[in-house]
């Protein structure tokens, strides 16, 4: 196998900068809902029926049995005697539980889980205040103090339950939890506004909440609020000591750097980029991308996890990016999720969906075991062997997180504009989407992410004129596309390669992407990673574990090692074998560590020429 070295132009390098540059700001594409994707391939899928099988059933009986937060609404329903207890958040986590169960329940029918859920939206229903107000901290301690602390994560609860109540209007068709999202927001409104209370939501998330709860309804005043909560930031108005932990030193849209909490930041610019969306701001988007490059060239791991800092769960300065003390919080890698697969959608630019893909593969699933029952909050880079994945946490953000970014990964494969039907994620499904007032039927087949072999085969019942926009991943260095057993020459623009004709039923597209392995170095402002190397092959992150290589102490990557690939079957991966003489380095990928026993584990490598 072919080594390359791949010098890196910043912090991970090969996205180049380009913030001064003329961008469109206008949507460029409309995302396919995941309940219209089938997964099916060997990496995905078994991953989706663990969650089914496993995950949801970890989250269910935290919620539910091991702590309060199932009971706490039902104190506060009166159905059965007691007082709140648990943080003052933990509202949030069951939301998003029912969010994740939704999701599962679109595409995985599970009556006994409806029940269940049922039962607990009975619970929400009864709790909630006759003017809209809901939640339990307040509801069942002392309500003369609601509202008077923007640090007391309210609105950020009332968000999640919007989220969750829409993914199980979705599933279900069920409008009860609908109906109480609804009155909370309307008790937001009717609190809060022109003329009315000044807020600054200490967690954001309602803002993202409200723009999709104005596309469900259609109802402006919920993008209009929105829009005039993320207008509140950088004012003053904030009652707290840290308005840079809250990304509340400057208005949105004249901020440009990163700074404070990640998760809450992720959040925003999330919220940010669907307000912009939605009105066609360009101030919105002139932020956006000065924030994005902060982000990706200077404050992002190679994993795309961000967040160097236990102090904030957040940022400190540029390129302070420590392997050992990295907080990379799996939510924060959820949110750049989120957040590249909005800038994605407004720009149609694949840098975006690259750093989805990034954080997606490496920062996020490595949030949860293969075995779907432990998480971590915490993702280091290198670690002693004493980090572990854990059943649950007291601030349990990630376990819930989790359980709802699995089975919604169908949202990220492919989008749709009047002309073209987009590509942005490799892995196998069937896809049916609805385009040109017809229905289109993608079959997409590949052993993706350990082989860059993809084929796509088209079923319509009708011709259709349109292109078909692949994108090429950045780590690919050499690729070739052919439709029919015919090779197409076509160019990149904005990472994306189109095949454009008229499209028939049974036309075969296939694309091969070199996917060899990658020596990589850190841009050298990373102090902690002057003399290393890490080890990627196509969108994963590779590292080293103490069970595989006993003197990781001692390991070293040099300029003559040569890289082979092998199964592991234990793990159920691909293993990169580097060799030099009868010296040898086995890696696993970065989201597999942690699953066998317990030992030292490191991304980045001494180097020897």
């Amino acid at each position: 196998m072919r080594k390359r070295i791949v010098y890196l132009l910043l912090s991970i390098g090969l996205f180049s900068s380009c913030a001064q540059q003329d961008i469109s700001f206008t949507r460029k594409m409309e995302p396919v809902n995941f309940s219209q994707v089938t997964i099916t391939d060997r990496f995905w899928k078994p991953r989706l029926e663990t969650h089914a099988a496993t995950t949801l059933g970890v989250c269910i009986e935290q919620c539910e049995l091991a702590t309060n937060r199932v009971r706490n609404f039902a104190i506060a329903a009166k159905v059965i005697p007691g007082e709140f207890e648990g943080l003052v958040y933990d509202d949030s986590d069951l939301y998003k539980m029912i969010e994740g169960v939704s999701y599962s329940l679109t595409n995985h029918s599970n009556p006994a889980l409806e029940a269940k859920i049922d039962t607990i939206v009975d619970y929400i229903s009864k709790a909630q205040m006759e003017d809209g107000y809901l939640m339990t901290y307040y509801i069942l301690g002392d309500m003369n103090q609601r509202w008077t602390d923007m640090d007391k994560h309210e609105m950020y609860c009332c968000g999640h339950l919007i989220e969750a109540a829409i993914a199980y209007d979705d599933a279900t068709g069920k409008r009860k939890l609908l109906d109480v999202a609804i009155r909370f927001a309307n008790h937001l409104i009717d609190t809060f506004g022109p003329n009315k209370r000044v807020w600054v939501p200490g967690h954001q998330e309602i803002e993202l909440a409200l723009v999709k709860l104005y596309y469900k309804t259609h109802d402006s005043r919920y993008l209009d609020f929105s829009k005039w909560l993320l207008a509140q930031r950088g004012h003053g108005a904030g009652t707290w000591d840290s308005p840079d932990y809250h990304q509340d030193l400057l208005p949105v849209k004249e901020q440009r750097t990163i700074s404070g909490h990640a998760v809450r930041a992720m959040y925003m610019f999330t919220a940010m980029a669907d307000v912009a969306a939605a009105t066609n701001d360009r101030e919105y988007m002139v932020a956006l991308d000065s924030l994005w490059h902060d982000v990706v060239d200077r404050n992002m791991y190679l994993t795309g996890g961000i967040g160097s800092s236990r102090e904030n769960e957040g940022f400190t300065e540029d390129y302070d990016l420590p392997n050992d003390k990295a907080y990379c919080e799996t939510c924060a890698s959820v949110g750049m999720v989120l957040w590249n697969n909005r800038m994605n959608l407004l720009s149609g630019d694949a840098k975006y969906a690259d750093v989805l893909e990034r954080s997606m593969y490496n920062g996020a699933l490595a949030g949860i075991s293969l075995s779907g029952d432990k998480f971590f909050y915490v993702n280091p880079l290198e670690t002693d062997g004493t980090h572990h994945r854990k059943v649950w946490y007291r601030t349990a953000c990630c376990p819930s997180q989790i359980s709802r970014f699995l089975p919604s990964i169908g949202n990220y494969l492919y989008a749709k504009s009047d002309k073209n039907i987009w590509v942005n994620l490799y892995i196998g499904s069937t896809a049916r989407i609805n385009y040109q007032q017809d229905t289109i039927e993608i079959r997409q087949v590949t052993d993706y992410p350990w082989d860059g072999n993809v084929r796509f085969e088209i079923k319509t019942e009708k011709p259709f004129q349109s292109g078909i926009k692949f994108r090429i991943p950045e780590w690919c260095k050499q690729y070739s596309l052919s439709c029919n057993g015919q090779p197409q020459l076509v160019k990149k623009e904005l990472g994306y390669v189109t095949l454009e004709r008229d499209w028939k039923d049974g036309d075969v597209v296939e694309m091969n992407l070199d996917m060899e392995v990658e020596v990589v170095e850190a841009d050298p402002r990373v102090k902690e990673n002057v003399g290393k190397r890490a080890i990627q092959r196509g969108p994963l992150v590779y590292c080293l574990e103490q069970v595989d290589n006993p003197v990781i102490e001692k390991a070293f990557i040099t300029s003559e090692m040569s890289f082979t690939t092998a199964r592991n079957t234990d793990l159920g991966v691909v293993e990169i074998v580097g060799t030099i003489a009868d010296e040898t380095l086995n890696f696993i990928p970065y989201y597999a560590w942690d699953n066998r026993e317990s030992g030292k584990m490191k991304v980045w490598v001494n180097y020897k020429k």
